[in-house]
This record gives C-alpha cells, sequence and structure tokens, in this order.
C-alpha cells in the first residue's frame, strides 16, 4: 500500500521539499499510550471523520464515515481512495483552519479569525493535510510555527500571551520562566501549533513534523531579508495542547487504579514533548464536551510545554520510532 504524502509546490525554494513514499502498516485507531487510551481514543473519534484502513496492494484506502451518520462500521459499505497530501496554506483554508483552532485558547473570546490569518499569511513555515483531488478540500491537520516576537503587535498573539500567563499564574516558578519566554525572549520563541482530527493516520506524523522543522531550517536560509530568516531562528518552542487526566491526579488524592492511566495524551507526540521539556504546567479547561461513560474518572485539562529547539532532532527520532513500532 502507498502513502502520499507530497508537499505541493507552490513556493519558489532552494531546496526539494517532496517527501519519501512509504509503505508502512497502518492500524485503523490512532495512537495512544495503553489498550485502555487506545480505546477511548476511539470512541472519542465516533463523532469525527472515520479514517480507516483496509490492507489492500493498492494505493492506501480509507472509508469515510460522514459525521452526522450513527450507523456502525458494518453499515457503512463506502470506500473512497483517499491520498493523504500535505499543502502549504493558502486563504481557501481559513474556514478548515478556524474550526481545528476552535478551542485552541478553550472558551476565551479572542481574535481567532485574525490567527487563523497570522497562519495562511506565513506559507513558507506550515503545512496542511488534505486528501488529494478533494473537491471539499477539507482540512485534517495543521502544523505551524509563529515567532512570538514577529506578531507580537497582533490582538490575537496579546490575547494569547494574556491567556497563557493567566492559567500559570499559580504554577509556582513557571510563571516566571513563562513570562521571560514570552517577553524579553520573545524573539527566540515559535509557538508550535498542531491541531487535527481526532483519527488522522499516525503514519503521518513523522513526515508531519519532519516537514515542519525542515522548512524552519531551510526559512533560516532562504528568506529574503536576514529580519525574517533571524525570525525562525528559534532557541525555545512553546506548546498549547489538551490531554487527559484522571481526577485522583488532579485532586491529589488516593491512588489511582493500576487498569487506568495517569494522563491520556490524545495526541502520541504530546508525550514525548512532555518528557523533553523544560518546563511544563496544567490547568482545568472550561469548555464542555460530551464525555463517554468511560471517561467518567478523567477531565479534560490544559498543557503548556516548553521545548528547547535543540531537542528536536531527540523528538523526531523517538516519534519516527513509536510510529514504527506501532
Amino acid at each position: 500500500m502507498r502513502l502520499r504524502v507530497l508537499k505541493s509546490k507552490t513556493k519558489t525554494k532552494t531546496k526539494t521539499k517532496t517527501l519519501r513514499r512509504h509503505r508502512p502498516r497502518l492500524k485503523s485507531w490512532p495512537i495512544t499510550f495503553s489498550p485502555f487510551a487506545r480505546a477511548l481514543s476511539r470512541f472519542l473519534s465516533l463523532s469525527m471523520p472515520r479514517l480507516k484502513t483496509t490492507h489492500s496492494p493498492n494505493p492506501l484506502r480509507y472509508p469515510l464515515k460522514p459525521q452526522h451518520s450513527d450507523s456502525s462500521d458494518d453499515e457503512f459499505g463506502g470506500v473512497v481512495q483517499a491520498d493523504f497530501s500535505f499543502f502549504d496554506p493558502k486563504p481557501n483554508d481559513f474556514h478548515g483552519v478556524k474550526t481545528l483552532l476552535q478551542t485552541y485558547l478553550d472558551d476565551l473570546e479572542w481574535d481567532l479569525s485574525g490567527f487563523v490569518e497570522l497562519i495562511l499569511g506565513q506559507t513558507t513555515v506550515g503545512t496542511v493535510v488534505k486528501i488529494e483531488d478533494d473537491e471539499d478540500e477539507g482540512l485534517f491537520a495543521l502544523v505551524t510555527a509563529l515567532n512570538l516576537c514577529r506578531y507580537k503587535e497582533h490582538n490575537c498573539i496579546v490575547a494569547l500571551k494574556d491567556f497563557l500567563l493567566l492559567k500559570a499564574r499559580q504554577e509556582e516558578g513557571v510563571g516566571d520562566q513563562l513570562r521571560l519566554l514570552l517577553g524579553e525572549q520573545a524573539c527566540d520563541v515559535g509557538l508550535l501549533v498542531s491541531q487535527r482530527v481526532v483519527n488522522l493516520p499516525p503514519q503521518l506524523l513523522p513526515h508531519l513534523y519532519g516537514a515542519l522543522f525542515d522548512e524552519v531550517s531551510w526559512a533560516t536560509e532562504d528568506e529574503p531579508t536576514e529580519e525574517l530568516r533571524n525570525s525562525f531562528k528559534f532557541k525555545h518552542y512553546i506548546l498549547l495542547s489538551k490531554i487527559y487526566m484522571h481526577k485522583n491526579v488532579e485532586q491529589k488524592r488516593i491512588p489511582i487504579n493500576d487498569n487506568e492511566e495517569a494522563i491520556i495524551y490524545m495526541k502520541p507526540e504530546d508525550e514525548i514533548f512532555h518528557k523533553l521539556s523544560s518546563w511544563s504546567f496544567f490547568f482545568p479547561l472550561k469548555t464542555q464536551q460530551h464525555a463517554p461513560h468511560e471517561m467518567r474518572n478523567y477531565r479534560p485539562t490544559g498543557l503548556v510545554m516548553a521545548v528547547e529547539a535543540d531537542k528536536i532532532p531527540s523528538f523526531r527520532q523517538e516519534l519516527a520510532s513509536l510510529i514504527n513500532e506501532t
């Protein structure tokens, strides 16, 4: 089976950005880090477009289950040839990107449209994932990195910084470190934004992050001005994500059952980032979400991490190993 992850050549660059084709074996559910977490991820993805694998010598096939459908997998008989491809962000992606980022800052009312416009305006670094030749051009994933100093005057970035500082105010020691990265050292900091549908084929992840960090490296050489080249010489990355935390851990009470995870990482790469982070903190989320019975002991929780740029090679290696072993 073939997995096509070719980045569109809409930009003039001095380096080739085409990714090599691989022939991985895919699973039909997203990867997490325990059977329990995998089961929860699969359950939580029921309201998302279903992407499931059929093993075949033909190009990779994904039966796409409509969001409004309540039928079981067995009742869904349609199969669509889905070649996932990487593309540079463009204005037509506005609504798709905005949908992916709808709860990026929890329930905060902020200039999300302005934030999306920043992402779409930075085509040098940033990738969206779509199904090739799909007339609807639906987005399945987004990844980018924004320099916090370059965009500091934008209302959306001001609001984002205030949001993070507010959430960190009760975290002893972390608040000062965060304030330093958002202030004096902001020109060296990239906000790493990564959002996607729950069950995007995990085999795409090494390519997706590889494309991002390769683009960051290329931008330090290829951008037309020294100011722009320097804006991608990141020394730190800040990431904002969501996990599910067991209520006993959250409340520092009785130890959890051996069969339950303390933290469920809905995106497998978040556990790697978390392990490699210089510091991190959690905060409760206010956004109301329907939770299945299996999640009754878990609470959706925000996770903010700071990762030094020199940890990225280790991250890429660990992510590739994780996906290859699954």
